[in-house]
């Protein structure tokens, strides 16, 4: 009986207890933004494709937690009806945007003839 109601007291306490986010880390500007510059893409070496088709999507930096981590490129098969559009920075004043890589969909011929 002590250790339920020791147990239940112990759950109480620990109830109450609050953990705050972590501070912004250096070079964290605003929602979305960095305010420290990308490093200079990777040269990356890359064989032949694994099959007739796929194309290859380059690395990018992103910035996760305080830092910058490189994810390593990779094979691709292609989706029909879709592009690729490319991982990049964009920079804004005295701070960065990321804009992840992404598959977006074709644009029709009907609508590219109006532009």
């Amino acid at each position: 009986m002590v250790k339920v109601l020791a147990a239940l007291c112990g759950a109480a306490v620990l109830a109450g207890c609050v953990v705050a986010p972590a501070p912004y880390a250096p070079g964290y500007v605003a929602p979305g933004y960095v305010g420290v510059a990308p490093p200079p893409p990777r040269v990356e070496f890359f064989g032949a494709a694994p099959a007739p088709g796929y194309f290859w999507i380059a690395g990018s930096w992103s910035w996760i937690g305080a830092r910058y981590v490189w994810s390593p490129g990779h094979w691709q098969a292609p989706r029909p009806g879709y592009r690729w559009e490319p991982h990049r920075w964009q920079r804004d004043g005295d701070r960065w945007r990321e804009q992840r890589g992404h598959w977006a969909p074709e644009r029709r011929r009907e609508d590219r003839r109006d532009r």
